[in-house]
């Protein structure tokens, strides 16, 4: 499934394409679709059958190992199984006649019919039975990884006994592949280098599942060329399905170059591009909507005998409309419509967003007039497209009339669209339609994702709801989704202006978890809120960390409030904390403390410990300090006070004699 960006939000574009490059968890690739033939000559297109499931209406005709077919009273307890009602009683009931290979297809019967329980409850039974091998594993893993529960695929692979098993190649790829499909391709990484010291010996399929996972996350490229290295030192050789992914990496990762150099290799070393090749260097060059390289590739497609299909055509579309020729996007819409290519909405969408995002909105209105004329089959993303435009130009009761027209006319929500009615919604100040939004959302159990959190933090903040908008970066931040500092720090001073000051610094603290390099005036802004609230404990976190950041001013200010105000056991690590930023410590500052402790003598020690520490640092007192100490040195011992004032007279000398010297 390809992704396309549409106001901010991703739009899918369906297409049987990526098939070709997806092995099976089994060491055996799937049939690739016939809708695109691959001339191969150097038989790197290795294809083979999935096992399909049977029902009693087709004929059981699956040879056992030593090719004999299967026997009828286990065919008649295949077929028991997998129409039984009370499966754990019809297993107890054919325990002695039925086999693991027998299971097996059972197993996969429930899997590609999608259920889930089913295939659990009878994987569990084989486990406990002793009627698993190497297939039921692989099988049941794969299974888990399409039901979206790698956490039990993980835990049954943990589980097993049988090293063989365990690091067999089939059952191994199954569960990275598992992992990978589940969104966890760090985590395969780090099971993948433990296979290998386990003695896993990876083939092509392995590395083929792992360079899948490359294709979304970060770095992708960088990773997939390091996996394709370890490929070729193992003596294995890139074959069409591995070029077809490093492709669609390149594609995926606006790396154009790349692209051209892994698809010409593939030429080179006798692998004949499909369609998918070509669709996926299609999409490289949608990049920069290089239009010229797009054609000379259609071109060179035609050449080798491959008509364009739908898909590809799709894609030159989105090459000419991020090229910004509309033109020619148009007559090709309308080959897609004479084709019977333009059933759907994505080729409409992919101009109507182009035009929208160019300005153009009463163009890409007209193309959602024609769509709707028409009939066109949509999901609702064209909407989407339209609702985003509007809002983005300001049209904002346009936004809300066409967002309330798709819930009048539609039943069917998913994520991007519940956040493009959102930002409608809320663009327009419609709490009422805001709240049925996400009451929409958690009866669908649709999570928010980064987009939903901002659009109602920003709304929130608009209508003066603080506290509403507090709560939501606080789940926003314990979602682990990254705060915007513009908006938090808006937040922040909306917060501190309705004396709240403590959960503005609660925002600020989100936010320094959240992102590293914060703006230098965030810092001297928190610092003054917290010192105008008299929160001292907290200012001095934010001066101790950012001292550096801050103005002398701001920092000044802070240190006479905390001496006079402050935490008295605080106030010798202030002091330190404001010495260790590299800045000096004013007389002023000396003198409040002292004030502080003399009318304390229980902190006689903190007194003298302060007093030490500005005779390392060569401080002296002024003679107000001096002569206060003095007058009260009984409570403190005259002779300790005496000899620390001594000590930093000398100390003050010593140092201005090394300065002289210097």
């Amino acid at each position: 499934m390809e992704v396309f960006v549409v106001g901010g939000s991703s739009l899918s574009l369906p297409t049987t394409l990526i098939s070709v490059h997806n092995y099976s968890s089994s060491s055996t690739p799937p049939l690739s679709p016939s809708l695109f033939p691959i001339k191969n000559n150097n038989n790197n297109n290795r294809r083979g059958r999935l096992p399909s499931a049977w029902t009693k209406t087709e004929s059981p005709k699956l040879a056992s190992k030593g090719g004999a077919f299967l026997s009828p009273s286990r065919r008649a307890a295949i077929i028991e199984l997998q129409e039984a009602s009370d499966l754990a009683s019809s297993l107890s009931r054919l325990e002695g006649t039925i086999q693991a290979q027998d299971l097996n297809i059972v197993l996969r019967h429930f899997g590609e019919l999608r259920r889930w329980k089913n295939v659990i409850q009878l994987f569990d039974w084989m486990q406990k039975h002793g009627k698993v091998n190497v297939a039921s594993y692989s099988s049941f893993i794969k299974y888990m990884g399409k039901s979206l529960n790698p956490m039990k695929a993980l835990e049954v692979y943990n589980g097993i006994q049988d090293d063989s098993i365990r690091r067999n190649v089939s059952v191994c790829n199954s569960i990275l592949g598992c992992m990978i499909k589940n969104g966890k391709f760090e985590s395969s990484i780090k099971l993948f280098d433990q296979m290998k010291k386990d003695g896993l010996t990876p083939d092509v399929v392995t590395y083929s599942t792992l360079l899948s996972g490359c294709i979304k996350v970060k770095d992708g490229f960088t990773k997939a060329t390091r996996l394709i290295r370890e490929l070729e030192s193992n003596g294995l050789e890139m074959d069409s399905v591995i070029y077809g992914t490093l492709l669609a990496i390149c594609a995926s990762h606006k790396l154009c170059e790349e692209a051209e150099m892994y698809f010409q290799k593939m030429k080179d070393r006798g692998c004949s591009p499909n369609l998918f090749h070509y669709s996926s260097l299609l999409n490289a060059y949608s990049v920069d909507g290089n239009q010229m390289k797009a054609d000379e590739l259609i071109e060179d497609m035609k050449s080798a005998g491959l008509l364009p299909n739908k898909v590809i055509l799709t894609t030159l579309l989105k090459v000419y409309v991020r090229g910004g020729l509309f033109e020619k996007s148009r007559k090709l819409l309308a080959e897609l419509q004479a084709l019977g290519h333009a059933e759907d909405e994505m080729p409409y969408c992919l101009l109507m967003d182009g035009l929208a995002k160019e300005g153009h909105i009463s163009e890409a209105k007209a193309i959602f007039d024609e769509m709707k004329a028409k009939g066109v089959k949509s999901d609702g993303y064209s909407y989407s497209i339209m609702i985003s435009a509007y809002c983005r130009s300001e049209l904002l009761e346009e936004a809300k009339q066409l967002a309330k027209d798709y819930e009048d006319n539609y039943d069917k929500y998913d994520l991007v669209m519940l956040n493009t009615l959102l930002r409608a919604y809320c663009n327009t100040g419609e709490m009422e339609n805001v709240m049925e939004m996400l009451k929409k959302m958690d009866k669908l159990a649709i999570s928010p994702d980064w987009n939903t959190f901002h659009i109602l933090v920003k709304y929130f903040c608009k209508e003066k709801y603080y506290q509403l908008a507090y709560r939501t970066v606080e789940d926003m931040h314990n979602k682990g989704h990254p705060l915007d500092e513009e908006l938090c720090s808006s937040l922040i001073l909306q917060l501190a202006h309705v004396g709240e000051s403590l959960k503005a610094f609660s925002v600020y603290n989100m936010l320094r978890y959240s992102k590293r390099n914060l703006s230098n005036s965030l810092h001297e802004r928190m610092l003054k809120i917290l010192v105008s609230a008299k929160h001292l404990k907290e200012a001095y976190l934010v001066m101790k960390d950012n001292a550096e950041l801050i103005s002398g001013s701001s920092l000044e200010k802070f240190m006479m409030s905390f001496m006079k105000l402050g935490n008295i056991n605080m106030i010798n690590d202030v002091v330190k904390a404001f010495h260790s930023s590299g800045r000096r410590v004013g007389m002023e500052v000396f003198r409040l403390a002292v004030t502080r402790y003399v009318s304390l003598p229980e902190k006689k020690e903190l007194l003298l410990h302060l007093l030490q520490w500005m005779s390392g640092q060569g401080y002296i007192l002024d003679s107000t300090s001096r002569n206060s100490l003095l007058k009260n040195s009984r409570m403190f011992g005259q002779h300790l006070i005496a000899e620390a004032i001594s000590k930093q007279f000398a100390a003050s000398k010593n140092l201005r004699i090394q300065g002289t010297k210097r």
